[in-house]
């Protein structure tokens, strides 16, 4: 089957089936465009590639993770922003 920047969805579950243990957002868009276009059946034009594509791949293949993997495994499950001390506001 070959692959295009429209088949979100097929890219990203073929790389997290590539590398399971690998945490989606720790990875620059950068890395993941180069990763894409290195696929052996990815036939899409490098230059077509945008943010948007981009994000939407790396979302996708971050809900794959968390399906497979703990909650304390994720390191922004329980991100919260630090509340700000009622005292400390002027």
């Amino acid at each position: 089957m070959s692959l295009d920047w429209k088949d979100v969805r097929t890219i990203a579950e073929t790389i997290y089936d590539s590398d399971p243990e690998r945490y989606p957002l720790s990875i620059r868009f950068t890395d993941l465009h180069r990763q894409i276009v290195d696929l052996p059946n990815f036939n899409g034009d490098p230059e077509d590639a945008s943010e948007k594509i981009l994000e939407a791949i790396q979302m996708i293949w971050y809900e794959e993770w968390k399906a497979d993997h703990d909650e304390e495994d994720d390191p922004y499950a329980n991100w919260q922003r630090p509340r700000s001390d009622s005292k400390d506001r002027r």
